[in-house]
């Protein structure tokens, strides 16, 4: 996703060849090098110099229309003339990501926006992981004075893939480029951009570049009490420059003034702490002689100077346990982040050795990591793994009973939205037809068995039917020699099929079996209907 500057890291235990896995580039017969377009799309993801810098989240949404409604049809725009050749390969074969190469590029080239959406929106229903494609569409919107399609494009792209760190960068930056800088409400609108991209990305063990740019941010308008509450959450986040964070922490506190840094409660407190401590320390003194408990200057030079150093020596003091903690964490999950050398999507096929180690680190983060921690990680996989088919269908599946058994631990009636999204997680995953329909039939039984709404069953239930229709039309295709039936792609005796099938007996029959805890709070309930990560303590 984003990191090669400062791939110095700290290594706790172990040393790190990051990588910046820089694609290799195929000649190509035709009159223009798509492949180099392709690698380049993908060193986009990952090139820290790539990303713009950021800006915030609240364009109102209800001004924003609908892309759909953009749309117009050939007959309505005359199409390049070439859009045909290339519309009808991709068409054909909506798996030839070459093909989409050319169409998309050629669309570009032509400068033509309705063709360019229609190419565009449909490449998304079939790669919508590819991060720098959402930034290539952004980009045409913009060149055509379309900033609230453009601002719309951003957010579909955050939408479908919201750890993409570069993307969120390259939309704040976009804002930050948009925005009338002249409006009061405009760094309320970066900084609560920031907030969202740190909630649904931070976590990643690679985000160190989103924090420190919003760290500077905050720096830049002079907001010291924001800074230091930024590093109060990044410092307990196993990231891959850990340390660099704690360095700049220390350098923040020794370089500003604590009541500077810190809220009046906090500094208040702190206050009290220290001279509570110091009036024990002889018979003569008295707890707080001559310190103010509150907000209050102190007057005497020389007390003021100690109390200053004190107040920074205790806050670094506190602050190190923190990071003695999250280095630990980092040490263990060190090894497994060193082996990812495509953290990002691509059609090329990933090393064995590369899936071998998603799949260990996997079954350790469910092991031994929070529950937010394991549903980040497998967002992750799920990015860099989504077109093997054969590992998804045994994994995913595994992972999705995994996470549903947490949420279903807990109060079924309070736990409904994280429930249903994980079954929506499934039902419009990367699995096999015939895996959507089991969880789809799950989904529908929970309704019927816990909701609270009977519009969503009502909607469960039409959802479940279109994929009963799709599997039916496989089946005749199949018949008719066109595709593969799916029933051959996997073996009905699979013993991860099989723990899918008997699922619905084992919620009913114990329910505390299953704990779907806080499905990370995908539950699309902001202005971004994107869903929030946790909040880091």
């Amino acid at each position: 996703m984003e990191n090669s500057d400062t791939a110095e890291e700290e290594k706790p235990t172990v040393s790190n060849d990051n990588t910046d896995n820089g694609t290799e580039t195929a000649t190509e017969e035709q009159h223009m090098d798509f492949s180099t377009e392709i690698m380049s799309v993908t060193e986009m993801e990952q090139s820290p110099d790539s990303s713009p810098d950021l800006n915030e989240e609240n364009t109102q949404e209800s001004e924003i229309p609908n892309i759909e409604s953009l749309q117009t049809t050939d007959i309505e725009a005359c199409f390049p003339p070439d859009f045909d050749k290339f519309w009808k390969v991709v068409e054909d074969n909506p798996q030839d990501f070459t093909g989409w190469v050319y169409l998309l590029q050629y669309v570009e080239q032509e400068n033509h926006l309705p063709a360019a959406r229609k190419a565009f929106d449909r490449f998304f229903t079939h790669y919508p992981y590819c991060y720098g494609y959402w930034k290539k569409y952004a980009d045409l919107e913009k060149r055509h004075d379309n900033v609230k399609q453009s601002d719309e494009v951003y957010r579909r792209g955050l939408q479908a893939i919201p750890l993409s760190v570069d993307l969120w960068i390259h939309y704040i930056n976009f804002l930050k480029e948009t925005l009338d800088p002249a409006d009061p409400e405009t760094n309320s609108t970066i900084r609560g951009a920031y907030e969202h991209a740190v909630l649904a990305a931070g976590t990643d063990f690679r985000s160190d570049r989103l924090w420190e740019m919003y760290i500077n941010w905050e720096n830049e308008q002079g907001n010291l009490r924001e800074v230091t509450s930024i590093y109060d959450r990044i410092l307990g986040i196993p990231t891959q420059l850990y340390s660099h964070h704690f360095q700049r922490f220390k350098e923040h506190i020794q370089n500003n003034l604590p009541r500077d840094l810190l809220t009046t409660e906090q500094f208040v407190q702190l206050r009290r702490e220290l001279a509570s401590v110091n009036g024990h320390s002889g018979e003569d003194a008295q707890p707080g002689d001559d310190l103010p408990s509150g907000t209050e200057d102190i007057t005497d030079p020389a007390k003021l100077i100690t109390e200053i150093e004190n107040m920074r020596h205790r806050i670094i003091e506190i602050h190190q346990e923190m990071f003695n903690h999250n280095e630990h964490e980092v040490s263990k999950r060190w090894t497994f982040e060193e082996a990812i050398k495509r953290p990002y999507f691509h059609v090329k096929p990933l090393e064995k050795i590369q899936l071998k180690n998603w799949k260990e680190y996997l079954e350790f983060e469910i092991e031994n990591g929070t529950h937010e921690r394991v549903v980040v990680l497998f967002e992750r996989c799920v990015i860099s793994c989504a077109l093997y088919e054969d590992f998804w269908i045994k994994e995913n599946t595994k992972l999705y009973l995994n996470l549903l058994e947490m949420e279903y631990s807990g109060d079924l009636k309070q736990n409904e939205e994280n429930i249903l999204s994980c079954f929506d997680k499934a039902v419009n995953g990367a699995l096999s037809i015939k895996m959507r329909i089991t969880f789809s039939q799950r989904k529908v039984e929970f309704l019927e068995d816990f909701g609270s709404d009977v519009n969503k069953l009502l909607d469960a239930y039409d959802e479940h039917q279109a994929l009963l229709k799709e599997q039916d039309s496989l089946k005749r295709r199949a018949e008719n020699g066109s595709e593969e039936p799916d029933e051959k792609k996997m073996l009905t005796d699979d013993p991860t099929l099989a723990s899918a099938q008997m699922m619905d007996g084992d919620m009913q029959v114990n329910q505390a079996a299953y704990n779907y805890n806080a499905w990370y709070q995908y539950n699309y309930q902001n202005a971004w209907n994107y869903g929030q990560y946790y909040h880091p303590t």
